[in-house]
C-alpha cells in the first residue's frame, strides 16, 4: 500500500490515478493521517453485464398487442 500526502497527490494526481488503475492500493494522507483511498471505478453499467439477467422470469401476456375498445378511436 502506498501513502502520499495531501501536497503530493495534488501534484502527482495523474500518475496515482493510473497507478490505481493498474491496481495499486494508494493512500492520501492529511498531516499522516490516511483519509482517502483511491480505487478504479469498475464497468457495472454495459449492456454486456445484464444482458439475459431476467430470462425466463419475464413473460409478455398473450393479448399483449391487442388495443383497448374504443382505444385506437380515440387517437383517430
Amino acid at each position: 500500500m502506498a501513502q502520499v500526502g495531501m501536497h503530493e497527490a495534488k501534484t502527482k494526481l495523474s500518475q496515482l490515478v493510473e497507478r490505481a488503475e493498474a491496481g495499486e492500493d494508494i493512500v492520501i494522507a492529511r498531516h499522516g493521517k490516511p483519509v482517502v483511498r483511491l480505487t478504479p471505478v469498475t464497468s457495472t453499467s454495459s449492456m454486456a453485464a445484464v444482458r439475459g439477467a431476467l430470462h425466463g422470469q419475464v413473460t409478455m401476456a398473450d393479448d399483449f398487442d391487442d388495443l383497448p375498445d374504443g382505444f385506437a378511436e380515440a387517437f383517430g
